[in-house]
């Protein structure tokens, strides 16, 4: 607790930072809304997942949703920055790629879709045409964490914000956690809450409408977490998470507060190992996890990670394969049952779009 307020009252010393990051903003967005820096279109349907803030709002997870349900109806495919990769440029993904070539976040993808193609480019206006050229039979290309990426324009922007730290509550880079500017969100067509609780009723429903202050045209839709089956990362075999186990939690990602909540509630006790946001784990890292594992004084225990950290760590084959080491997915459950309204926006989009090509 000490700890988090002494990030905070650090972080609002670094308010005159944050002033000049605003500015920098601004100005670069009214720029492109002026049309003196330009925006390009392409010849199929762009689906743009972002957010205005740094991490955490779920957009893997909003990524693999779309690609689940768009993948048997239409030839998708999904471009990524790959950020923290060791290469640079174009890439798509293959069977030999791994996450240190192509990032955590796309091999993530490619090995749940391996059909899918999966492509990686920083320049995005570059790597679009380099991923139609490979894959000239596409026919809409899902581009991931791509909002303030404003080169390319996207006929579907997608905004996520989540429910613990909405964006009109939120503060610039770096006293709070916005890299956008809060009007940005205008140019969202669909916004969605996330990481919502399960039981959000409809009266906070419509004042968070209220807070947000939709255009005429947007729509808005809101999400609660919800957690697969926990598989081993190499072995066959599952191991569920119940009050009577302990849990020694590894993770480097943006945002594990939702996590540790279900582990509060359904283990009987976790233990954690927390790594910055895209850690490129060690043999030593690994090694640290296997000692503090063995310190738990329990036969009756597992280790568990995310899907994104075990793309980073299954490099370790041979050791890991000797380890309780268990993944567990997320994915986003659409409240008061709205997903297929969603589920139609989306189709209904690409079809369209089709139509008028």
């Amino acid at each position: 607790m000490f700890s988090n307020f002494f990030l905070k009252s650090f972080r609002i010393l670094l308010l005159p930072f944050a002033l000049v990051f605003w500015i920098g903003i601004k100005i670069r967005n009214w720029l492109y809304d002026q049309n003196i820096f330009k925006s390009a279109s392409f010849g199929l349907p762009l689906i743009c997942i972002g957010n205005l803030s740094v991490g955490g709002t779920g957009k893997s997870p909003m990524v693999e949703y779309l690609v689940e349900k768009l993948k048997d109806r239409f030839k998708v495919a999904t471009l990524s920055r790959g950020y923290k990769r060791k290469t640079k440029g174009y890439a798509l993904a293959n069977e030999n790629s791994t996450a240190l070539e192509i990032g955590d976040e796309p091999m993530q993808f490619h090995l749940k879709f391996p059909d899918v193609p999966i492509a990686v480019g920083e320049k995005r206006i570059e790597a679009i045409p380099q991923l139609l050229h490979d894959k000239p039979d596409t026919q809409a290309i899902i581009l991931d964490d791509a909002f303030q990426h404003r080169a390319i324009k996207a006929g579907l922007n997608i905004l996520l914000t989540e429910y613990n730290n909405l964006f009109t509550r939120d503060f610039f880079l770096p006293t709070g956690d916005l890299r956008d500017v809060k009007t940005s969100a205008k140019r969202a067509d669909i916004i969605i809450v996330t990481k919502c609780k399960a039981d959000l009723t409809t009266v906070e429903k419509e004042e968070l409408i209220k807070e947000i202050k939709l255009l005429p045209g947007q729509r808005i839709f809101f999400t609660a977490i919800e957690y697969g089956d926990t598989y081993h990362i190499k072995a066959s075999g599952s191991s569920g998470v119940n009050e009577k186990k302990e849990i020694l939690l590894v993770t480097g990602i943006a945002n594990p507060r939702p996590l540790k909540m279900m582990l509060e509630q359904q283990s009987k006790t976790y233990y954690m190992m927390q790594y910055p946001d895209h850690h490129i784990f060690t043999i030593d890292d690994l090694n640290d996890i296997k000692k503090r594992f063995e310190s738990i004084d329990s036969k009756n225990k597992m280790i568990l990670t995310t899907e994104k950290d075990a793309v980073r760590l299954v490099k370790f084959q041979k050791e890991i394969c000797e380890l309780p080491l268990y993944v567990i997915p997320v994915r986003h459950h659409f409240l008061f049952n709205e997903g297929e309204m969603f589920d139609k926006l989306v189709i209904g989009f690409i079809t369209n779009f089709k139509r008028q090509g």
